[in-house]
């Protein structure tokens, strides 16, 4: 039998053994590159037994996919043994880093346990794994433990079937493991006296750089206003907001208002950041410094997730530190984590006042994921990466060996054959060399975790995408199908829910950028969409966006050109006027009159973004998307009580082409409301559900025309849990079917799952039509409308 699927790392062959010994067949069983091997022999009805309770009884980290059974002759053996791994090409799954599990925080805690305070503990139920792994089988050798030599204790456990460290390859002690140590300028402290020197310095407000699972984090105490500062100066991060880690459940609850479901995944194995609603009324015991997340309307909180962090903020008995620690990796704005030790060495002092590391190496870097807990108890993932990676993801169809490198913001790429996808972990924006230098290492790691060796490439349409360049500096003569953004997300939402695509959806596409078929910078659309192609049915009336990404940078330049398009004057009593200096305004007016240097935009993102400029939330944006969070924050207070919303007008395109969602209307009505005192989380409020209707109204207009009643919501403006909560409650009265992102974001880091299917069936089409690199072909249904 071959045991395929997540089956290494996670005590599946002491399992195997202890099965086989309970119905008493014979046999032995082995890692593979493949998966796990294993031959038995016995009476037939426990032969049987076995094969099916390797599914229904694996493991809890273990995910197995496939059972593949082949009779052979009996050989008459006695006894089970567990055998070396085999060497040699194939595809089995190595976990994603798991989180300390109870047993070991037991040992960890306990004075009478020879691992008591290790920093390193874990057993087959925990710790590292996609971190560590070098290559396949997953053994010691292939790990970046594999410098450390066992002591003949722990070479016992990890040799005995019936012990819990059975195997475990990251197995160590404070004997024979890794060594922790605090570094602060010329001063070192070693072991034990590491994190007490940690707790100290936190606590006086310095920030340290902390070796994590992934890479290096930063810290410092998230209730001292002056060390957070410091921190987000240093980092260069504007105002993007800081993850935090809450030393217990009981601490995280005192931080933020906690539900149940949040709880859970918090203390669960994957121990995400989740995002947790501020509330109006909830009154925390524990206090953050305003400058950890400013303008937001979440909290992203943690827990200690490993036996370093859990020492951090103090075993039973140890001095206190600080109860809450700012969480951030440890780089600087768009560059990658920090994994190599002598890097983390070099950070300046402004970053990094000392460091707290060790000697086990990291060979995969991987950021923290960050997930949402939506009102009905579904996840909707923000970043996945730590926990979730290399995890794959189900395919409604079978594709050939391919490789989607995703787009240039929040980039992940993808991996498929076959009906499994392995998306990577988050990268971040490849905006400078080193990035881009880490997407390369992180193609080579997981190719070669995966077995996948790509027949064929996917990318963005964008000209300037560096990730698209990429693609084709490695192209080596296989075809490269390049794929439009929007429907690329459209596709990722379809499959993240298992849609097979032999029927097409509306597929509402929101983000901030993407590349369109005429050059325009799309991002308020609707499609009509499959995996094979796509029509646009609606979209956000265009926009002049003068200087393109200066734009992005200036809300306030952006509403003026919005207000400009509603024929609505730029009064000095609106906050966006009287945000920009006279000259930037006179500037700006011959701009955009003139034409000069402005991209037209259907962006739904650079609405928001007008929007919060408009009512004085934000005018200058320190990261992406930071002005249209702070709007959500605006008007989560008025949502539920905020009166009639606003109305965007309709009208046909003057060639027959999509239908033009104008926001002209809006605008004026909420100028009109602005003066009237409505005051800004009303306005804010009712543009949230005036953007629902609107999607209601075109998606109806689509069932009409093509009979077609599941709607897919997708792009990164649908991380709006106000936004998104609203036009599925629409939809859904409606009468429509809503499919959102469960599996993979619904940004950016979801794009590259939609880009490999699109591309797979391309490549189908072409086998027999010639199809030309980036052709489109539009859905089934929609073939009498245009082509783009």
């Amino acid at each position: 039998m071959v045991v395929r699927g997540t089956v290494q790392g996670v005590g599946f062959r002491p399992f195997v053994h202890a099965l086989a010994h309970e119905l008493g067949l014979s046999g032995h069983v082995s890692n593979g590159a493949d998966g796990v091997v294993t031959e038995v022999e016995g009476d037939a009805g426990r032969v049987g037994a076995f094969a099916e309770r390797l599914t229904t009884d694996a493991p809890p980290l273990s995910a197995v996919t496939s059972v593949v059974q082949h009779d052979l002759p009996a050989v008459g053996g006695r006894g089970f043994t567990i055998r070396p791994s085999r060497q040699g090409r194939g595809r089995t799954t190595v976990p994603p880093d798991t989180a300390l599990c109870a047993a070991c925080l037991h040992e960890l805690t306990d004075p009478g346990n020879r691992r008591h305070r290790h920093p390193f503990i874990n057993c087959t139920h925990c710790g590292p794994r996609f971190t560590i792994v070098t290559g396949l089988p997953y053994d010691r050798a292939t790990t970046t433990m594999a410098g450390f030599a066992l002591c003949g204790p722990c070479a016992a456990e990890y040799a005995d079937p019936g012990d819990r460290r059975f195997h475990a390859q990251p197995v160590a002690c404070p004997g024979c493991g890794p060594r922790l140590r605090l570094t602060e300028g010329p001063a070192t402290w070693e072991a034990s006296d590491a994190p007490a020197r940690a707790r100290e310095l936190l606590a006086r407000g310095a920030v340290l750089a902390v070796k994590g699972l992934g890479g290096y984090h930063l810290a410092c105490d998230a209730g001292d206003a002056s060390a957070v500062a410091r921190l987000r100066a240093a980092k260069e991060r504007g105002g993007k907001p800081f993850a935090v880690m809450a030393a217990d459940l009981a601490t995280a609850r005192a931080v933020a208002p906690l539900g149940e479901a949040e709880a859970r995944l918090l203390a669960g194995p994957r121990a995400p950041a989740v995002l947790v609603r501020r509330e109006a009324g909830f009154v925390p015991g524990v206090r953050l410094a305003d400058a950890v997340c400013p303008g937001s309307p979440d909290i992203a909180l943690m827990l200690p997730y490993t036996p370093l962090h859990r020492l951090l903020f103090a075993l039973p008995g140890d001095p206190p530190g600080p109860r809450v620690l700012v969480m951030t990796s440890a780089n600087r704005s768009g560059e990658p984590i920090v994994t190599d030790d002598a890097e983390a060495a070099a950070l300046p002092a402004p970053l990094a006042d000392a460091r707290l590391w060790h000697d086990r190496p990291i060979h995969a870097p991987c950021d923290d994921s960050v997930v949402r807990v939506r009102r009905d108890g579904s996840l909707l993932p923000v970043r996945r990466s730590r926990g979730y990676v290399p995890e794959p993801v189900p395919l409604p169809f079978a594709v050939p060996p391919a490789l989607a490198v995703g787009g240039d913001l929040k980039n992940t790429f993808c991996l498929a054959v076959g009906r499994s996808a392995w998306l990577s972990q988050h990268i971040g924006d490849l905006d400078g060399t080193a990035t881009v230098a880490a997407f390369g290492g992180a193609v080579r790691h997981l190719s070669a975790l995966t077995g996948v060796r790509p027949r064929l490439l996917a990318a963005d349409r964008h000209p300037r995408y560096r990730s698209a360049a990429w693609a084709r500096e490695h192209a080596a003569g296989r075809p490269l199908h390049l794929v439009q953004h929007h429907h690329a997300h459209i596709a990722s939402a379809m499959a993240d829910a298992g849609l097979d695509g032999t029927a097409p959806v509306i597929g509402v596409a929101f983000d901030g950028t993407g590349y369109g078929d005429d050059g325009a910078v799309w991002g308020g659309e609707v499609l009509l969409a499959d995996y094979d192609g796509y029509r646009r049915l609606a979209h956000l009336a265009y926009v002049p966006l003068p200087g393109g990404d200066a734009a992005v940078r200036n809300p306030c330049r952006t509403a003026l050109s919005h207000l400009r398009a509603a024929r609505l004057a730029w009064d000095a009593d609106l906050p966006c006027v009287a945000a920009c200096a006279a000259d930037e305004l006179r500037v700006l007016d011959r701009q955009l009159e003139r034409g000069v240097a402005c991209v037209p935009t259907s962006s739904m993102g650079r609405l928001f973004d007008a929007v919060s400029s408009l009512l004085g939330v934000r005018h200058r944006a320190g990261h992406e998307a930071q002005a249209a969070v702070e709007l959500e924050a605006c008007a989560a207070p008025a949502i539920a009580r905020c009166g009639r919303p606003y109305a965007f007008a309709s009208r046909a395109a003057g060639d027959g082409g999509p239908l033009l969602l104008d926001p002209a209307p809006v605008l004026r009505e909420a100028v009109a409301d602005l003066r009237d005192g409505a005051g800004p989380a009303v306005v804010a409020a009712r543009f949230h559900h005036a953007v629902a209707a609107a999607v209601l109204a075109v998606c109806r207009d689509a069932r009409r025309a093509t009979g077609v009643r599941t709607v897919a919501l997708s792009g990164g403006v649908f991380a709006n849990a106000l936004l998104e909560d609203a036009c599925t409650d629409l939809l859904r009265g409606d009468g429509f079917a809503v499919v959102r992102h469960g599996r993979v974001p619904c940004g950016d880091g979801g794009l590259a799952l939609g880009q490999v299917l699109i591309a797979a069936r391309a490549r189908a089409r072409g086998a027999g039509t010639g199809q030309r690199e980036g052709e489109t072909h539009v859905p089934g249904s929609a073939r009498q409308g245009r082509r783009h």
